[in-house]
């Protein structure tokens, strides 16, 4: 008699890995939900918005960095793979974990919504459910749709939610909490909406 493996709709990891590994520089492929999600190069005013973020990052707090390539395991028994607009943690915490970095001892995520179809299912929904569940204390959106930024803290590992969200529209000042620690004037960035 033989028994043949039952095969889901869900790639495994290391299939994913292999293929992200050879994808073109124009795109940045993440793994959320047991889905390829596809990311497109960002625009002018998402790079500028990540160095302006490096740059306050930096004055405030020089014992970490936000590093705008490291990736995260994240997602139900670390079956996924996200790679956020950037991630702090304290200076040489990433080192020697390669591509995709356990998330434990990240401080924070960073999203910056890019106008496509698919940025409320991607940075409102799917990206703060795996960071939560990650346990990644402090989320931040900077919503260049809406104009604000969306600040979530207390993540809940378990129901994968953040229980605390505030909204700040650009021009205000956000504060960040512990572990983070840094307040944020916004002002600059109604310089990079359309």
């Amino acid at each position: 008699m033989t028994v043949m493996a039952e095969r889901t709709s869900h790639m495994l990891v290391e299939e994913f890995e292999q293929i992200a590994s050879t994808a073109p520089e124009t795109v940045t492929l993440e793994f959320i939900n047991g889905r390829i999600e596809e990311k497109l190069v960002a625009d002018g005013d998402h790079g500028e918005i990540i160095m302006w973020l490096i740059r306050q990052c930096m004055q405030t707090r020089p014992g970490l960095n936000l590093n705008p390539t490291q990736g995260l395991k994240v997602g139900e028994y670390r079956k996924g793979r996200a790679r956020p607009d950037c991630v702090l943690a304290p200076v040489g915490h990433f080192a020697g974990q390669g591509e995709w970095a356990d998330p434990d001892g990240a401080l924070m995520t960073v999203e910056i919504t890019s106008f496509d179809g698919d940025t409320n299912n991607r940075d409102r929904l799917e990206k703060p459910a795996a960071y939560a569940a990650a346990g990644i204390p402090v989320y931040l959106l900077v919503d260049r749709n809406s104009c604000e930024a969306v600040v979530h803290i207390n993540p809940d590992r378990e129901s994968g939610c953040y229980r605390d969200i505030h909204r700040a529209p650009f021009g205000e000042q956000v504060m960040l909490p512990d572990p983070v620690g840094i307040t944020l004037d916004t002002e600059a960035l109604k310089n990079y909406v359309r």
